[in-house]
């Protein structure tokens, strides 16, 4: 069935990547949950600063705290290939190689927010000195 709608029709709402509006709100969200999360990370770190290992690990190892802790990764790496993102399709021409960062930086990203969410219940989970 053909589309009888104009062109006007047809690309209204959408936008140029057709999800521009969500990736906007994404950044904002993101920026503004990583704040306080930020500021009680910081206040965690002074706190244990010149703390034997096992008071680092028994602090991290309150099921709240390891969840604030893998929040705060998983929206800061989230946060950081947004921005790369919009860096990447603002300045990077070709298209091959705006794909492939693309796909590199998101790879990247989720790679690196694993291992840090790993290692974050690694020692929640670990009651004992660091391996």
């Amino acid at each position: 069935m053909a589309d009888t709608r104009t062109p006007l029709a047809r690309a209204r709402g959408l936008g140029a990547a057709r999800g521009g509006v969500h990736h906007w709100w994404m950044q904002r969200l993101t920026a503004i949950a990583i704040v306080p999360l930020t500021v009680w990370f910081v206040a965690g770190l002074v706190s244990l600063s010149g703390a034997p290992w096992a008071a680092v690990v028994a602090w991290l190892g309150q099921p709240v705290r390891a969840a604030l802790a893998v929040a705060f990764l998983a929206l800061t790496f989230h946060h950081g290939q947004l921005g790369m993102q919009v860096l990447i399709e603002d300045y990077v021409h070709h298209e091959g190689w705006k794909l492939g960062s693309l796909i590199a930086i998101k790879l990247l990203a989720a790679l690196l927010a694993l291992l840090a969410i790993l290692a974050v219940l690694r020692m929640a989970l670990s009651g004992g000195a660091p391996t």
